[in-house]
């Protein structure tokens, strides 16, 4: 008997576990979400999974073998009962959207059993595999040993949260269109007796004309008749009254649940989306897809629009039979509060999707897609409406939050800046794509002090106007782009970036447009740059805490290796990409940005492959490689110069017998990295033997050196370029391919920094 119990337990905990399924697979983002999402299509539309995510997640498709053909009678039985909740939710669907809706689950009701009628096993094996696919996404996705995990969790519990306000809502409704229902019927009866009260009176004044014993033989009953039917109208006028502001408070309750829960979507869900959308700039993790979030927007729109609706029927019932009292104040406010929270869902679901580059080159194509979220349920896209694009300064967006008149001032022109909106049937989305708009000229403003063009902001204004409802409610939607620095040569680029990611970084929500801190703590600053260095360099491998505390040393001048001592302190702007660095012509970030640009187009393999300690000084250099054999060497980035690296590395002293010392190499940059790569110039230095702390370089780099050429052709001699370090070369001959080596010599005193350079060697086939 236990052991029943306990199978029984485990099942119930395992169809428990696997109701939460829809809910996170709706959560998966990038190619989880894309793997999901092609489990689906006309075998199994996406569609029939949303509408019957319960029950399907809440039968045992397991307990059928697919190998028994004697088990096609249980495939068949689970195939008409899923028929039949498709029918069922299809009747049950309401209003003009849920018209459509109930066509459509209609046609896939049809589709899935012309489809597997003839192989029900089929449609369990194709259940199965999706059920199975999106356990496994969702699993890999909330593994619980990664911080990711218990976000998952934490958020499927939020959106279960959301759902059950979206349930208890819609509950809510039903309750009151019940209630309307019969408020309206029982008035549409009242006035039914209440024209008979008349008809009394008309009885009783026609009376006059008659003769006296005439007209007191009948004016007793209808007198006793007028009495009962007004003492009912007394009594059913104060019934009506009470039915009236019962629906009427029900009405406040459901709109209060409906602000509660319209907060939650836009000013938690959709800010955070937002948020993650700016963090995207800076190399963060994508902002993930809009689809969870239009869902709950339509769901709002279309709980909004049914209250409405109810209101006015309430309302136009008040009209067509007045009965003093407060219900009149209390339907205008009503109404008043539904318009408010409608159009407040309408202006915030007026969304940059994707938006435009932050760093603008005048005369350079450029695209930005504006979306609606509730587009689709509000039927805009009967009547497209257009979406016009203007760029304007942070001056005139400020006017513009603060509703000043801005007198469709522009700074700057913009061509193709004009976009209808199209509607996707298979999506249900409303979007504006911006496909080649281009910024023919930009007018600036006066700039600050020592603020330069790459510290000035401006922002992409998209604007529409639509109406909804029959034009019962026109709307004009604004929405700002992120801010964009406008340059117009490649040499900006770098100090507009700079200005880009302070602001993404350190934007707060609901700031003063463009408002940043003027300084930030260097904790925030290292997250700050180390997301935009894994982004740009396209690497797993992150700064370290040791890269961190050398950074912290360039930027503040200090020579302390611990990293407790930068916690607290703060750099400001100036410092970061205003003030040259101390004996140097270039700032912090332009050093920065010269290094990931160089490990980005050269660098990225070895740096991926931790071949690269890149963030060491030269002191640091030294103390490292002297306690290392002869020959061993490391790559660090160079203090000096802006996008270089060095090689450091360890040899005998040619000016004093048995003392050695630490050589480094002139810094190679990009141009010299087009000429020949980083593997092929450590392979052609013999005297490199070591990488630190001791693996062997071909162990390291051969994978990246490039093969040998092939045989001359013609007669013609093919040139090779090798490199040499003079100080440390002699050229003999290798015996074994005729060609010529070049041999680490003594020969010549040196100094510390070495240069290279480049040989053509003829190489003889």
């Amino acid at each position: 008997m236990e052991n029943a119990l306990r199978i029984l337990e485990t099942k119930v905990v395992i169809r428990e576990a696997h109701m939460a399924v829809w809910i996170q697979a709706q959560q998966l983002q990038g190619d989880a979400l894309h793997q999901m999402q092609s489990l689906y299509g006309q075998h199994f539309p996406i569609e029939v999974r949303h509408y019957l995510s319960q029950w399907i997640e809440g039968q045992l498709w397991d307990a059928i073998d697919l190998e028994n053909p004697q088990e096609e009678f249980k495939a068949k039985r689970l195939l008409d009962s899923l028929i039949q909740e498709l029918q069922n939710k299809a009747e049950h669907q309401v209003g003009e959207d849920g018209f459509l809706l109930k066509i459509k689950l209609g046609h896939y009701a049809t589709q899935l059993k012309s489809t597997y009628d003839r192989c029900p096993l089929e449609l369990v094996r194709c259940i199965k595999h999706i059920l199975y696919t999106e356990q496994r996404l969702v699993r890999e996705a909330t593994n619980s040993s990664s911080p990711v995990g218990g976000m998952m969790d934490s958020m499927s519990q939020k959106y279960q949260q959301i759902n059950q306000a979206f349930e208890e809502l819609r509950l809510l409704t039903q309750d009151t269109e019940n209630d309307l229902r019969k408020l309206q019927h029982n008035q549409e009866y009242f006035i039914i007796q209440y024209q008979e009260s008349l008809r009394i009176q008309a009885q009783l004044s026609s009376l006059a004309t008659l003769p006296i014993a005439d007209r007191q033989l009948r004016e007793p009953a209808l007198l006793n008749k007028r009495a009962t039917v007004e003492a009912w109208l007394t009594r059913e006028a104060n019934t009506l009254q009470k039915y009236r502001l019962d629906l009427a408070e029900k009405h406040q309750k459901t709109l209060q649940l409906l602000r509660k829960q319209q907060t939650i979507i836009l000013d938690d869900e959709l800010i955070q989306w937002k948020r993650r959308q700016q963090l995207a700039g800076n190399g963060g993790p994508p902002e993930g897809g809009l689809d969870i979030l239009q869902s709950w927007c339509e769901k709002l729109a279309e709980t909004i629009w049914q209250n409405r609706q109810q209101i006015r029927r309430a309302e136009h019932l008040r009209q067509q039979l007045p009965i003093p009292g407060p219900i009149e104040e209390l339907l205008n406010e009503l109404s008043s509060t539904i318009t408010d929270i409608i159009s407040a869902l309408v202006t915030s679901t007026f969304i940059i999707e994707k938006q435009p580059p932050q760093v603008l080159k005048t005369q350079t194509k450029f695209a930005a897609t504006v979306r609606l979220l509730v587009g689709g349920k509000l039927n805009v896209h009967m009547n497209p409406p257009q979406v016009k694009a203007t760029i304007i300064s942070e001056q005139q967006a400020k006017a513009l939050l603060k509703n000043e008149n801005t007198r469709n001032d522009s700074s700057g022109e913009i061509l193709n800046n004009n976009c209808v909106m199209e509607y996707h049937q298979t999506t249900g989305t409303l979007s504006a794509h911006f496909r080649n708009m281009s910024l023919k000229r930009i007018k600036r403003s006066d700039r600050r002090g020592a603020e330069s063009v790459t510290e000035e902001k401006f922002t992409i204004l998209f604007e529409s106007q639509f109406s909804v409802g029959g034009n019962e409610l026109v709307f004009q939607v604004k929405t700002l782009s992120l801010p964009v620095v406008v340059i117009v040569h490649g040499s900006q680029d770098n100090n507009a970036t700079a200005t880009v990611l302070w602001d993404n970084a350190f934007a707060e929500p609901g700031r003063v447009p463009f408002l940043v801190p003027d300084k930030v703590v260097w904790p925030q600053l290292c997250d700050a740059i180390n997301m935009k260095y894994k982004a740009e360099v396209q690497s797993n491998r992150g700064l370290s805490e040791e890269n961190l505390v050398f950074l912290a040393q360039k930027a503040f001048s200090s020579s302390s290796n611990n990293p407790d001592d930068y916690r607290n302190m703060t750099m400001t702007w100036s410092q970061f990409n205003r003030e040259s660095l101390p004996g140097r012509n270039f700032t912090f970030w332009q050093w920065f940005d010269g290094v990931m640009e160089l490990t980005k187009k050269h660098l990225k393999p070895h740096w991926n492959d931790g071949a690269i300690l890149g963030f060491v000084n030269k002191q640091q250099a030294q103390d490292m490689l002297m306690s290392k054999p002869n020959g061993t060497f490391l790559l660090r980035f160079s203090d000096s110069e802006i996008g270089g690296i060095t090689i450091a590395w360890v040899a005998e002293n040619p000016n004093k017998a048995g003392e050695r010392m630490v050589w480094n190499l002139m810094p190679y940059t990009t141009k010299d990295f087009s000429i020949r790569s980083l593997a092929d110039r450590i392979s052609d230095l013999n005297h490199l033997l070591f990488l630190y702390p001791d693996r062997p370089k071909d162990e390291v780099f051969s994978k990246y050196y490039t093969p040998p050429l092939s045989k001359a052709v013609d007669g013609y001699v093919k040139p090779q370029i090798k490199q040499v370090v003079p100080e440390f070369t002699t050229a003999t001959p290798d015996p074994a391919s005729g060609n010529p080596t070049y041999m680490g010599s003594r020969r010549l005193p040196s100094p510390r920094q070495s240069s290279s350079h480049l040989r053509h060697i003829p190489t003889y086939e």
